[in-house]
């Protein structure tokens, strides 16, 4: 299976589908496609959201899972979620229908599929070729509770600092950042794009966003031992001063990979 260069998990909710949007937009950007391309991108990823924030849960925001994948010829988009799967409703007619954008979908892209059923979740994946054509199990593995705040995993390289810009910019916008705050926040972004693989306990950029009452909690991690005080040292820009006094407040903090194994985080939080 061809590893995921982006995956996001965050709640399914109308506001979080403008963060997808962003992080969507800049995998786009990274792996070449054009500007065109990229709005179709966009607008096909909103509709296959909107889906699962108006139809996948009943009680409440469940999980939305989003992955970018690139491969040889294509940029893959899955998105999925954990909830009832399709319920076809009746049309005006009484006859059954989804009406769910799926015409959108199939008229945007280059191909898309879809696979689930009741009560175990419904998995899109849209496909997005990099060099426009002619006319012509979803793999996220199940969680059980609803995250508190959006996760990302993305590979290092090339999509790190588009997709993260574009994430920060739009929670902070949410958060009502001033204008000056909001490029505050996405310098500090940028100086945690640049680190190496090899700083990641896990060979990926594992960043938490979680969106407070005008602030972002910031986690960066898990990262491998020293990775956490070279992230910090890594903001100091000579006759600048630091990016470190752009945050409320920032430390590297002891924890564990998923797997139980020591690891650092860097814990920031900036305000508006």
């Amino acid at each position: 299976m061809t590893p995921r260069e982006l995956s996001l998990v965050l709640p399914a909710t109308a506001e979080n589908v403008v963060v997808v949007r962003q992080a969507i937009a800049g995998a786009g950007e990274a792996v070449g496609l054009a500007g065109e391309r990229i709005a179709d991108l966009k607008t096909v990823v909103t509709e296959a959201c909107n889906n699962v924030v108006l139809h996948a849960y009943d009680d409440g925001p469940g999980p939305l899972e989003v992955a970018a994948i690139p491969e040889d010829e294509e940029l893959e988009i899955v998105v999925a979620d954990h909830g009832r799967g399709f319920k076809p409703r009746p049309n005006e007619s009484g006859e059954a229908s989804l009406g769910l954008g799926l015409p959108l979908i199939a008229a945007l892209s280059d191909s898309f599929e879809i696979s689930g059923s009741a009560g175990h979740g419904t998995s899109t994946k849209i496909r997005f070729a990099y060099v426009q054509p002619d006319q012509s199990s979803n793999g996220i593995p199940p969680i059980d509770v609803t995250p508190a705040e959006l996760a990302m995993a993305i590979t290092p390289g090339e999509m790190v600092k588009p997709v993260l810009a574009r994430v920060i910019g739009a929670l902070a916008a949410r958060a009502e950042f001033s204008v000056d705050r909001l490029a505050d926040t996405v310098l500090l972004g940028d100086a945690v794009s640049s680190r190496e693989a090899g700083d990641f306990a896990d060979g990926q950029v594992g960043i938490s966003i979680k969106d407070g009452d005008g602030s972002l909690d910031v986690r960066v991690g898990p990262l491998v031992e020293g990775a956490g005080e070279r992230l910090l040292a890594g903001m100091d820009v000579p006759g600048l001063g630091s990016l470190r006094t752009l945050a409320r407040s920032m430390e590297v903090t002891k924890g564990e990979t998923d797997g139980g194994e020591p690891a650092e985080f860097l814990v920031f939080e900036v305000e508006r």
